[in-house]
């Protein structure tokens, strides 16, 4: 098989591009820019474009496919020479679904939680050699990719993202899965450029468990109302899990989860992950592990990737940062923190980045978010709007927006940078929650402070 990638260099795509070459493929791609980690990791294979820009050249008769990704335009010149020449293009999801037809396919969906749900499954099952193919938006401790495809692999676990296909395939990656098994996390209005209301967002997720297989499954969390009302009112002949947040409590900075053998530790904390946890533990039953194996597996699960993950510690301070941006993701997150660390000042610092985040008819929504913080840092960069062409977005609105006393906002990176540099850090819990990076913050300098 040979297999062109269109923006072979994002995070997904070139995940893919490494699966489909360890499967045996022939592989080849373009992009007009890849940066690290993608750009070394295709550079080992031999799969990094040798100039980067659209050379349709590179589309020809031989190719079996072409996968399109979200990155590259409509009118890109390789897609328009595919398209002529009538080659088979494939979105990212259309071609896993092409790859897992005849497999029992597993998708965890949700607004939240799913990369790390769909993270702790993998842990599990390859604690268990339990082998499956796989792919997670999150590069996992012990895993070499984020995608991975066999011939012989009976299961498929999918995390299964809401987003938009392709640049000509505007549906939902998670409406072309058909999952046999399915999960769904919680619902929390996001991706506003793309779903304009609460309503259309919620559409969607109506729309995944009706796309269940017929007589499958689907897993859902009971304590967020609208999965509840979604999964309820399914008319799709499928089976129905409902879970709940376990039993917990926290001693001395550690998590004791209750099991039915008694309290055990374990690596991951706070409310949100321990629902993830339930919902994990549903997911592997019903893919054969043991209620036991699953306890004995999870209790080594140290996080997926940027989701609360522990970048410097010492005595008596801490500092974590995370994926989280979005306001149910920015609540749940600096909650946990703070359950888990109550005697220590909890500094919450949050960069708003994407498009919803800046845009001022959703800012409403992070009412509350940071309420759990002791101080709460809020970051965000004017030329940011200016680019996403936004309206122009004030800090007393973002003050407002937050409806936090005392919330600091900041519209520079360099102050933003000089603020945190010169604070205290004793018996304090630091978390830093961006899908950026706080316009170029020196994460090595910050973990110095905490030696």
């Amino acid at each position: 098989m040979q297999i062109h990638f269109i923006a072979i260099g994002g995070s997904a795509m070139h995940n893919l591009a490494l699966a489909l070459e360890h499967k045996g493929y022939v592989v080849t791609g373009s992009d007009d820019v890849i940066f690290e980690p993608s750009k070394s990791r295709l550079e080992q294979k031999n799969l990094l474009p040798l100039e980067f820009g659209w050379f349709p050249e590179k589309i020809h008769d031989e190719l079996d496919a072409v996968i399109l990704g979200m990155h590259a335009k409509p009118d890109n010149p390789e897609l328009l020479k595919a398209q002529q020449l009538g080659l088979k293009i494939y979105s990212y999801p259309e071609f896993l679904f092409e790859q897992s037809k005849h497999k029992t396919r597993v998708v965890i969906g949700g607004s939240h939680g799913k990369t790390t749900i769909t993270s702790m499954i993998l842990h599990v099952l390859d604690y268990n050699d339990i082998n499956v193919d796989y792919m997670v938006g999150a590069q996992l401790e012990g895993f070499d990719r984020m995608v991975h495809l066999t011939e012989e692999n009976d299961f498929i676990v999918l995390e299964g993202d809401e987003y938009l296909s392709s640049p000509i395939d505007r549906r939902p990656k998670f409406h072309l899965y058909q999952p046999n098994i399915a999960l769904l996390s919680g619902i929390a209005w996001d991706h506003i450029n793309v779903f304009p209301t609460y309503e259309n967002y919620v559409e969607q997720f109506r729309i995944f468990v009706d796309s269940i297989v017929k007589g499958g499954s689907i897993t859902y969390n009971e304590e967020d109302s609208e999965v509840k009302n979604v999964v309820e009112a399914t008319e799709n002949p499928i089976r129905k899990f409902p879970y709940i947040t376990p039993k917990y409590r926290v001693e001395e900075g550690v998590t004791l989860l209750d099991t039915p053998e008694g309290e055990m530790p374990i690596e991951v904390f706070g409310k949100h992950n321990l629902n993830n946890l339930a919902g994990a533990k549903w997911i592997c039953q019903q893919m054969g592990v043991d209620e036991a194996d699953f306890y004995e597996a999870v209790a080594s699960f140290v996080g997926a990737s940027k989701r609360l993950e522990k970048i410097a510690e010492s005595s008596n301070k801490v500092a974590y940062k995370d994926f989280a941006h979005s306001p149910s993701k920015v609540r749940a997150t600096t909650m946990a923190v703070k359950e888990q660390y109550p005697q220590r000042k909890l500094i919450a610092c949050l960069e708003l980045h994407t498009y919803s985040s800046l845009n001022l008819d959703f800012l409403k929504e992070y009412d509350g978010a940071l309420d759990s913080a002791d101080e709460a840092l809020v970051f965000y960069s004017p030329e940011a709007i200016k680019i996403k062409r936004l309206q122009e977005v004030s800090s007393a609105q973002i003050e407002k927006a937050f409806n936090k006393q005392g919330v600091n906002v900041f519209t520079d990176a360099n102050t933003f940078k000089e603020y945190l540099f010169s604070q205290e850090f004793d018996e304090t819990a630091l978390l830093l929650m961006s899908s950026g990076n706080y316009g170029g913050l020196d994460f090595g300098k910050l973990k110095s402070h905490f030696q």
